[in-house]
């Protein structure tokens, strides 16, 4: 019963807390969102406290444990406080055991980048958003436009009955016939690009769908290094 009491004081003290000072948007010197994730750790770490001193071990296996939990405290709080750095780490540990996944990354300057690593066949491979459904490309600078595959242009909702292949082009597979088609939206990340200049390539011709030269160009930078690519908007 004390422990729930406890628990409620606790809880309900920062409530008020944060009522008070919700037009100043700070309590104690933090932000009020950080304060209530630190009031939510609280009734946590008053538990283990009582719980310990509640207990009936000697005085040294109290301080033992005391200082066990306090290193787990300040791990927590470690962790909590550099939350950032270590989602950072984790995406781009990510991305390089699984090629093709974009890291999405804040420069020293504050800008945006987009990171992808080699897959094993040696090609930069991700998955794009067009016109709003993912689909997997590879990044193709010899390619002027974005090419789809006819299977990924039908899954996006193109209406093959206004497809004109009127085009010659060359593909992996030789000689391929193309429609050209403007995109609603493409999305690599935060990278948003709308009304893209693509083609739809004949059925069965294009094993993959390409990301091109009308959605490369407009970014404002492409940097190859060694077995990374780094796009920025």
């Amino acid at each position: 019963m004390m422990q729930l009491i406890l628990v409620l004081a606790i809880l309900g003290f920062g409530l008020a807390v944060l009522v008070f000072n919700h037009d100043t948007g700070q309590s104690f010197g933090m932000d009020n969102e950080e304060f209530g994730q630190f009031v939510r750790l609280l009734p946590l770490a008053a538990l283990l406290s009582v719980g310990i001193f509640a207990s009936r071990r000697s005085l040294g296996q109290s301080a033992r444990q005391l200082a066990i939990w306090l290193l787990i405290v300040l791990a927590l709080v470690t962790g909590y406080l550099y939350r950032m750095e270590l989602q950072a780490i984790a995406d781009r540990l990510v991305a390089g055991l699984v090629p093709g996944r974009a890291v999405v990354i804040t420069t020293s300057d504050g800008q945006t980048e987009v990171i992808l690593h080699k897959s094993l066949g040696g090609h930069f491979e991700t998955s794009v958003d067009i016109n709003g459904v993912p689909v997997s490309v590879l990044i193709d600078t010899g390619a002027s436009t974005v090419a789809l595959r006819y299977e990924d242009a039908m899954r996006i909702g193109i209406n093959p009955a206004n497809l004109a292949f009127t085009q010659v082009i060359m593909t992996a597979n030789g000689q391929a016939l193309a429609a050209p088609v403007r995109l609603r939206q493409v999305a690599l990340g935060p990278i948003l690009r709308e009304d893209v200049r693509a083609a739809v390539i004949e059925e069965g011709r294009l094993g993959q769908s390409l990301l091109g030269m009308s959605f490369l160009s407009t970014l404002g930078s492409l940097q190859m290094q060694s077995d990374e690519l780094r796009l920025r908007d």
